[in-house]
């Protein structure tokens, strides 16, 4: 007789009422044995049957027992228990309808508790990996939202890309919110960069992002000094026809006094000028402070006292014109293909959501007037005196004389022992027939005297009497009792002494002031930045070379190179410029940032050198840099989708080839260890209760 499989027999047995836990078969239930085979008589099979209805009834009873109750503690807002009961649903059933799992990250998504968020985030990238479809937009919105408040940027950028893969993005005023949050950390402003990045570059995808946007994310590149990815920003602007507005040029001038551009911060200048309406001027400053900087780096002297000159022009005799939109080429005027953006300089951001910095340095705002800095005073004074030009020095002190006090000027260069320059100025006053005080010249004299210059306190005396300052030529006893009556008109004007000190501290201070990176480097970047941005590589990589013997190289100039090579795609040409960037750094004679190194990273996947990413992912990792993998796994999936996907190690046919190999399934290896970012990995919840509640596993799990 044949054995009946136990499975076969467990399926017909069933809990008797009134035995309690026992099983049994009915006696009446026969078997019948044909030729080594077993059928069940009808009558077990119609007991069979009954069971499976009677089981499925329990088993429907005891699911709208557990949505009934996860439901009501949705209603009720007891996150606690809609997680105990949505885990014990799932445990059994599985997940329940997207509705309902909806409503659970939406309560999830109003915690302000990290774990919380996390807990969510998982669970929308687990549901869809278990079941299609896609939730609905307000859902994800509002958990990309809470996760950027919560300072979670990783997880808010990963359902950030989530929409825009499905080509669905949240409104423009709800995603300027997440970016605004995201940007609060340099983490952040590094993802939300990225995602702007992608977002511009998707043909597919009909939202372009606004001004709004790109002024928080650029300001807070520039918050954060990735000088470079927001050059980046800029270019893509221009690319898809965003307008600049007055935030945007403040922002653009501080983008290119950090990259040494002084040629295209001066683009602006002419609409910048036309602009008086007071509060736009207010915000202006910023952007003449850091175009005077840019002449300081240059040591361009004339055009910093040019433009001082000109930040004194009445703003109210121009006259009122309207403002209009004009485009600003990026580059050279020349270049026929080049970027042009559109500018728009008498037009603010309506919301005030960003928040410019607003430090003065060179330039200050009084009073509804623009007026320069004792720091912009003392630069300019020790510049024209360093150079030889204290004539030139003169004629400018001339030109501003009613908006600074010569006396404090003259007297600080005493104080600092630069008597043959205050000299030389009271000389080039008198000749232009200016009127300088007594004291002036008593302060000079007092300065000789100290020193005992018999010969030029007789020639200051001469010169006193020459312009009618004193009848008659005193002698020695005379000139003490003036220079102590000097001393005591000085000791009652106190706070014209303290400006004075302040002026010659900052003298001092400019004397002994080491320049980081020479005037010289700064033009040879400017050249650079016009051969590659008008694709003359070859001349790029002559001025390049000659940089590299003169050992006069910086982080921009490596940055402007990449960028250049990026453009045209030449990607070996990069590998080269790799080489020399790994050797300054072993020379220290070079530290370069997250933003070039991720520039670095993403050319070399762009052009399959796997071999450099996984080196340059290494050296971010050590240096504790933030790698965002999504850029990575998007510009890896765009190129290199199907690389070696199939190939084995076996069948490669060189060494070559196997080393290859071997560096892809490391980089995808890397990149796919932690699929969507989880920002804090929490393997429990705690209640406030206590309790622990199991977290659901990752997606990548």
């Amino acid at each position: 007789m044949a054995c009946v499989p136990p499975r076969t027999i467990l399926a017909c047995f069933r809990i008797s009422g009134n035995n309690s836990g026992r099983l049994f078969a009915p006696s009446s239930a026969s078997k019948l044995i044909k030729d080594g085979e077993f059928t069940w008589s009808p009558w077990f099979l119609n007991f069979s049957t009954g069971s499976l209805r009677k089981g499925s009834s329990l088993r429907d009873r005891s699911r709208e027992v557990l949505l009934t109750r996860l439901r009501a503690a949705l209603d009720d807002q007891k996150r606690e228990l809609a997680w105990e009961a949505f885990s014990s649903f799932r445990k059994l059933y599985g997940f329940p309808e997207i509705s309902i799992t909806s409503r659970l990250i939406t309560n999830l998504a109003y915690s302000s508790d990290p774990r919380w968020l996390q807990n969510a985030f998982d669970l929308v990238f687990l549901y869809l990996r278990k079941k299609s479809g896609l939730f609905q937009l307000e859902v994800l919105a509002k958990l990309a939202l809470s996760l950027a408040r919560a300072q979670l940027p990783l997880p808010a950028s990963r359902v950030l890309r989530l929409l825009l893969e499905k080509n669905c993005l949240p409104p423009l005023n709800v995603m300027s919110s997440i970016v605004l949050h995201m940007v609060k950390t340099e983490a952040g402003t590094c993802l939300a960069s990225n995602f702007l990045i992608q977002l511009c570059s998707d043909l597919s995808n009909k939202t372009k992002p606004d001004t709004l946007i790109f002024n928080i994310v650029l300001n807070a590149c520039v918050r954060f000094e990735s000088s470079l990815k927001a050059l980046q920003l800029i270019e893509l602007m221009a690319s898809i026809g965003v307008v600049a507005n007055a935030d945007s040029l403040i922002i653009f001038s501080r983008v290119h006094d950090m990259n040494g551009l002084r040629d295209e911060i001066v683009k602006y200048k002419d609409f910048v000028d036309q602009v008086s309406n007071l509060s736009l001027l207010r915000k202006y400053r910023q952007f003449y402070d850091c175009l005077l900087s840019l002449h300081f780096k240059f040591n361009d002297v004339d055009s910093a006292a040019k433009l001082v000159q000109d930040i004194y022009r009445d703003k109210g005799c121009l006259l009122m014109t309207e403002l209009r939109c004009q485009f600003v080429p990026i580059g050279s005027h020349n270049l026929k293909t080049g970027l042009r953006i559109m500018v728009d300089p008498g037009k603010v951001d309506e919301d005030c959501s960003i928040v410019l910095e607003n430090k003065e340095k060179y330039i200050v705002f009084r009073d509804g007037k623009f007026d320069i800095s004792y720091l912009t005073l003392a630069k300019l004074i020790h510049r024209y005196r360093k150079n030889g030009f204290v004539d030139e020095l003169s004629k400018f002190l001339i030109s501003i004389g009613n908006h600074i006090s010569l006396l404090d000027i003259i007297d600080a260069c005493i104080h600092i022992g630069w008597l043959e320059t205050a000299h030389d100025i009271l000389d080039d006053l008198e000749s232009a027939g200016s009127s300088v005080d007594l004291m002036v010249y008593i302060s000079l004299l007092e300065a000789y005297s100290y020193k005992g210059m018999k010969r030029e306190v007789n020639g200051l005396v001469k010169q006193m009497l020459k312009a009618g300052l004193i009848s008659d030529v005193p002698n020695e006893m005379d000139i003490s009792t003036l220079l102590e009556k000097d001393r005591a008109e000085r000791s009652v004007g106190f706070s014209c002494s303290t400006r004075i000190m302040d002026l010659a501290d900052l003298l001092i201070q400019e004397m002994q002031e080491k320049e980081e990176v020479p005037p010289m480097v700064y033009d040879v970047n400017s050249s650079l930045y016009f051969f590659c941005k008008a694709k003359m590589m070859e001349d790029a990589l002559r001025t390049y070379r000659r940089m590299l013997e003169m050992k006069t190289l910086s982080k921009q100039t490596f940055a402007t190179m990449l960028n250049g090579y990026s453009s045209l795609k030449m990607y070996r040409d990069v590998t080269i410029l790799w080489g020399d960037i790994k050797r300054n750094i072993r020379n220290g004679k070079l530290t370069i940032s997250q933003d070039l190194y991720e520039s670095l990273l993403v050319n070399f996947i762009r052009g399959g050198y796997f071999e450099r990413v996984m080196e340059v992912i290494i050296i971010m990792e050590e240096k504790n840099m933030l790698i965002d993998k999504g850029i990575c796994m998007w510009e890896y999936q765009k190129l290199h989708k199907n690389l070696y996907r199939r190939l084995k190690a076996s069948e490669a046919t060189t060494e070559a080839q196997k080393q290859r190999l071997q560096f892809v399934k490391e980089f995808r290896k890397w990149m796919f260890s932690d699929l969507h970012f989880v920002a804090t990995p929490v393997s429990l919840i705690t209640t406030a209760s206590g309790k622990q509640l199991n977290q659901l596993p990752t997606a990548c799990d």
